[in-house]
């Protein structure tokens, strides 16, 4: 409860048994699909691009339109009278300090996704121009052209649209727990919508399911990119022959030891994994900006950073109607639909350590603070490895060509001391894989045990295991493209589901005492104004009566008891 301490609250919320409909639900239909990828993976396959196929073409233009509408929510709940209201009792204090937070916020939402796409994605952009950006080969500042919209479409797919996501997520599900004293589950904050109805209970469970759904196979992509990552790393930095036993082995390994850490809870094991992961990052990026092109790295920066917020509007509207759709499913399609997957997992994580900020703190935090890092991390990495293929002085052609997961070590491996970096890039996915999947897990567990902030942990470890076994089951039907596929499918209910959650969020939030619309009247009225103007007329009156121009005596207004005029305060 609110008024609760933050041990008595965990300790009360670990008590929460598990819901055995949602579980049983949940573990049913994931098992099944683990059993029949594991044994028809071939028409596993089939059936997911068939189910892809279909989903891009009927619902494209409904990621592209939810994706703004939660950016456009997230900008004006921080700019309104909403911003001041606090996520938990209204004199609380943060539960984490900002470090802390950002980083597991960071390692949370994109840890993985941006070692993997950080070099790929400014590459693979300007090896093949994207055709929205509707260049002129012809024209003589096409090659320059071509290399700022690389940068700006990456900007655009690891900027403000997902962490928008995140922040509109992890604020209802913050805002339901903390300033409501509600279960830290999914379906809770949905309450202003289903709560007191004969069929709300159904709908919670359901909504707990879909989110549950969501989690499971939107974390797999997610492991299945580090995978694939740090078996490349074993076989190009340490000889290990690459295969797919190799990859299988890797998400083992990973899995077994994000099961363990995640038996030591938010407060030790992922606070001091993502910490670690936040300070381990740092000499990467340093080295590859000292040895890379640093003054085009340093120009190139605000100039793409300009050329992406002033074509936000235009990147945004693009659904492949007039042309490139296939782009617009490999692309931006499939990072909408991907975060989304995430948005219950992340959304719950953001929100569980996020007790106690107000909602502007929680949305300025949440969707600029990693949307600047991101924009960083492409302009060194990215940066770095375009201008080299734009200059002649590397050629990562075939290395992107035989697989997006190569493109990162093939950057290294041009710059100088690549043993050191390519062992510490591997030790960085490898170490994101653990940080987001134990997160993942707790979360899930939390899904399925009525939002408990502290799940058993036989509950933590089944969907952890379940977890990796999905990626596996994902690599082996269809490698890279059928992570991308599964994430697609699973993203589309949920897009139903986060549209409605913002209904609810937006009606709670309108009934919030502390965004009481009289205070904000009276304050554009002038109320306030016209308070200080005539304590100021007061203060006046009374220093030409005493003589004394700086009088500081405490002021009567015929109310309370009498005190000499004189007092000093």
């Amino acid at each position: 409860m609110p008024g609760a301490s933050e041990t008595e609250a965990e300790s009360g919320e670990a008590t929460r048994p598990v819901d055995k409909i949602v579980f049983g639900i949940s573990a049913v239909v994931v098992l099944a699909v683990i059993a029949v990828g594991a044994i028809f993976p071939d028409g596993f396959e089939e059936a997911s691009t068939t189910a892809l196929d279909w989903v891009i073409n009927h619902f494209g233009w409904l990621f592209v339109i939810a994706a703004n509408v939660f950016l456009v929510l997230a900008i004006y709940l921080a700019a309104s009278r909403f911003g001041s209201i606090r996520l938990g009792r209204s004199d609380e204090e943060p539960e984490f300090k900002t470090l802390p937070w950002i980083a597991m916020m960071f390692a949370a939402g994109m840890g993985i996704g941006l070692m993997f796409y950080g070099v790929t994605e400014p590459l693979t952009h300007y090896l093949n121009a994207p055709p929205p950006l509707e260049l002129d080969p012809a024209s003589p500042f096409y090659n320059d052209d071509l290399m700022r919209g690389s940068m700006v479409y990456s900007y655009f797919h690891w900027g403000l649209h997902p962490w928008a996501i995140y922040a509109v997520s992890g604020l209802a599900l913050a805002y339901s727990t903390f300033r409501k004293g509600r279960g830290n589950s999914f379906s809770e904050a949905f309450a202003p919508l289903i709560g007191g109805r004969r069929w709300g209970p159904a709908a919670g469970r359901t909504i707990d399911v879909f989110a549950i759904f969501a989690t499971v196979f939107g974390t797999a992509a997610s492991l299945g990119l580090g995978a694939l990552q740090v078996a490349v790393g074993l076989d190009l930095v340490a000889g290990v022959p690459g295969s797919t036993q190799l990859e299988l082995f890797v998400i083992a390994v990973l899995t077994a030891a994000f099961v363990l850490s995640a038996f030591s809870g938010v407060n030790r094991g992922v606070k001091w994994l993502s910490t670690a992961n936040a300070l381990m990052i740092l000499p990467l990026l340093v080295f590859v900006f000292i040895a890379g092109p640093t003054l085009f790295i340093l120009d190139s920066w605000p100039s793409s950073i300009g050329s992406y917020l002033s074509s936000l509007v235009k990147l945004s509207s693009v659904t492949g109607a007039f042309g490139g759709e296939d782009w617009m499913a490999a692309w931006t399609i499939f990072y909408w639909a991907w975060w989304l997957s995430w948005a219950p997992f992340v959304g719950t994580f953001i929100a569980r350590i996020s007790r106690g900020r107000s909602i502007r703190q929680f949305i300025v935090g949440v969707l600029l603070v990693p949307s600047a890092a991101s924009t960083v991390w492409f302009s060194i990495l990215g940066g770095t490895a375009i201008w080299r293929q734009s200059n002649g002085v590397s050629d990562y052609s075939a290395s992107v060509a035989k697989g997006e997961e190569y493109a990162l070590f093939a950057l290294l491996d041009s710059l100088p001391f690549y043993s050191l970096m390519g062992g510490l890039s591997m030790l960085l996915v490898a170490i994101y894989f653990v940080t987001g999947a134990d997160a993942a897990s707790i979360v899930t567990a939390s899904l399925s045990s009525r939002g408990s902030l502290a799940p058993k942990k036989r509950l933590v470890v089944f969907w952890g295991a379940v977890t990796g076994a999905v990626a596996a089951v994902l690599l082996l039907s269809g490698g890279l493209e059928g992570l991308k596929n599964a994430t697609i499918i699973v993203g589309l209910p949920f897009v139903l589901v986060m549209l409605v959650l913002c209904v609810s969020l937006v009606k709670e939030l309108y009934g919030d005492p502390s965004a009481n619309p009289l205070r904000q009247h009276l304050r554009h009225k002038g109320f306030r104004e016209a308070i200080q103007r005539m304590v100021g007329e007061e203060v006046s009156a009374r220093s030409d009566e005493t003589g004394n121009r700086w009088y500081r005596g405490r002021l009567r207004f015929g109310l309370g008891p009498k005190r000499r005029s004189n007092q000093e305060e």
